[in-house]
């Protein structure tokens, strides 16, 4: 999928998000862009399930409707906290002496950076104040922080110097987080501002590795990071959908399930 594709699909889900409903013309003129290639977009998100089409308008399907409420990170725990503290254990047991890594902010790299051995030879990048807490307690690492403007709801600092930081660190691997995958729309998260230092992160090391429990799959929030096959790795629970497991299969990326 071309990024000016991808922009227009955006661009139509969040329309529909604060309109519930829309046009082909309306859409077509928003995007300036013919009434076919709106349709082409729209049958995109229809065979994915994200909306319906209805005498020359779409919906969003009510039951692929993003959560509209501000992420916050201290809610996001006490979802599959069993799921994602499995994830965090097996991402830190593929940890290997004198890895240099980057943890991503999220609730799931939360358990990664809690369950990182205490002696354990690290290098440590990371941006998140939960994820600074727990690696600065860890005898073995060695730790740098990419600082910036403090984000109350995902505990995260951002900022272009953080984001150019990150961009000049070289890392054997990358831990990333996400807050909803889809084979055709790609790999999302919550807000706009994770998106710099999550590409960073990725342009950064050898290996990527993304950490998701199960209920991300099939999920699509706006802000758009990466595509899914641009991931080495996989950690998830055994909640993932077949289709997933397949998909993930063919793009030759290592599955592994806790």
């Amino acid at each position: 999928m071309t990024a000016r594709k991808r922009e227009r699909i955006t661009t139509i889900i969040n329309t529909l998000l604060l309109e519930n409903a829309a046009s082909i013309q309306e859409l077509a003129k928003r995007l300036s862009v013919s009434e076919m290639t709106v349709r082409r977009d729209l049958n995109i998100l229809a065979k994915d399930n994200i909306v319906r089409l209805m005498h020359g308008a779409a919906v969003l399907n009510p039951g692929s409707r993003p959560d509209r409420r501000q992420y916050a990170i201290t809610q996001q725990e006490a979802l599959n906290a069993e799921e994602k503290m499995l994830i965090g254990q097996k991402a830190a047991s593929i940890l290997e002496q004198n890895d240099i890594i980057i943890i991503d902010s999220g609730s799931t790299t939360d358990y990664l950076a809690k369950a990182i051995p205490y002696d354990m030879p690290l290098t440590v990048l990371c941006f998140a104040l939960n994820i600074l807490i727990e690696i600065h307690r860890k005898k073995g690492c060695s730790l740098t922080f990419a600082g910036g403007i403090f984000h109350k709801n995902t505990l995260m600092f951002e900022s272009p110097e953080g984001v150019e930081l990150i961009r000049r660190y070289r890392a054997t691997k990358a831990f990333l987080s996400a807050s909803g995958i889809m084979s055709r729309l790609g790999v999302t998260c919550s807000t706009q501002y994770e998106i710099e230092s999550k590409k960073a992160s990725m342009n950064s090391a050898l290996s990527k590795i993304l950490l998701a429990d199960s209920s991300k799959f099939g999920r699509i929030l706006s802000a758009y990071f990466a595509d899914l096959k641009d991931f080495d790795t996989i950690i998830t629970d055994s909640g993932i959908p077949e289709e997933y497991r397949k998909i993930i299969d063919n793009l030759g990326i290592d599955l592994i399930i806790v």
